[in-house]
């Protein structure tokens, strides 16, 4: 019966991985559509170099797609690439692993992480509305401690991601009913950001992606990170329409162009026309700093990607946080490879997940 069992559960198991696969080979190829289109097709050299290298260095070639991405993004080979199916399949199970998850669990992380200046205002999980400090509000109580303070507030569902699942009330349009629907989340504080950010867009908050790594010996490291921001009218950062531009994470200067989701560039902005070539993020240095000093209070969630802002105030606010498939393509293309030397290459498969 065992044995029955267990095949069963391989056969479950190969299913989910094959569509996994299928599914990031699909989104590769909608990708490298619109790259062929701005810097043309691949060479058949370099098609053959990045096959070769996912069967060799990563042990198939259902690999090769990303790395084609990547290369032809690049128009060079470049060796150290991780493939973005390759990290969500072996290096996010092993580096990060299920302690991953902690990350969405927002009535805990921000009491792991101690904050400086939280933007969480209270909790609401398992049918409960709780302070940051676990005090149970009931009804009669939450409206009043969520608009002591605040005019709006932000609520966004565990889990949300690319936009998705972010709401904003107001103390006469927040409705109990409506959050228990939505089920668990955070309340936050709206966030006033500095005028740096409202140049972009100042309709919504924009957001600054850092990606830190843990090494084995505990070393806490900045490799890559991307500024991104919504356009005009949005209320919140929406993946499916927001533009992108990657950091020099070592001084804060903005890349030369822009990038909409499909992959098209500017080098001025297209609702307002600023340039913002060689601009450097206000408070970036602090941003590095307090990601370093979060990342070392969850040094067993080896790989994260951060979500910060800076105020109006020139105070560093952490907007969420991911430490499952928190997505590299876009590091990998601009500046990567960004985890050379990790030894992330050739591990063997879900070793963190063995109980």
């Amino acid at each position: 019966m065992r044995a029955a069992i267990n095949t069963v559960k391989n056969v479950i198991e190969k299913g989910k991985w094959y569509v996994y696969h299928a599914e990031h080979k699909k989104k590769a190829g909608k990708y490298l559509q619109s790259i062929e289109a701005i810097k043309g097709k691949l060479d058949p050299k370099n098609v053959k170099l990045c096959k070769e290298y996912a069967r060799d260095i990563f042990g198939n070639e259902r690999y090769a797609p990303w790395l084609i991405v990547y290369c032809t993004y690049a128009q060079e080979f470049k060796e150290g690439w991780i493939p973005d199916n390759y990290y969500g399949e072996v290096v996010v199970p092993n580096f990060n692993g299920l302690y991953g998850d902690i990350c969405n669990r927002t009535v805990v992380i921000s009491n792991l992480l101690q904050e400086t200046d939280s933007l969480d205002i209270c909790y609401y999980a398992n049918l409960l509305f709780l302070s940051p400090n676990y005090e149970i509000l009931n009804e009669e109580k939450i409206k009043k401690f969520l608009f002591a303070k605040n005019e709006k507030v932000v609520f966004k569902v565990e889990n949300s991601r690319q936009g998705k699942g972010i709401y904003i009330f107001d103390e006469k349009s927040f409705d109990i009913d409506v959050i228990r629907n939505l089920g668990n989340g955070v309340f936050q504080s709206f966030i006033e950001q500095h005028p740096f950010f409202s140049e972009f867009n100042n309709s919504s908050v924009a957001t600054i992606r850092i990606t830190s790594i843990c090494d084995d010996n505990g070393n806490i490291d900045v490799n890559s990170g991307f500024f991104k921001f919504g356009r005009k009218g949005e209320t919140h950062v929406q993946s499916a329409s927001a533009i992108y531009i990657h950091i020099d994470v070592k001084t804060g200067k903005l890349g030369e162009d822009a990038y909409f989701p499909n992959w098209e560039t500017m080098k001025h902005l297209p609702d307002n026309d600023i340039p913002f070539a060689g601009r450097v993020l206000p408070s970036f240095d602090a941003c590095v700093a307090e990601v370093k000093r979060m990342h070392s209070r969850i040094p067993f969630i080896r790989c994260v990607g951060w979500d910060l802002i800076v105020d109006k105030d020139n105070k560093v606010k952490l907007i969420e946080l991911n430490g499952g498939h928190n997505g590299i393509v876009f590091n990998e293309v601009f500046q990567g490879p960004c985890f050379k030397g990790l030894g992330w290459e050739g591990i063997k498969k879900y070793t963190s997940l063995k109980r």
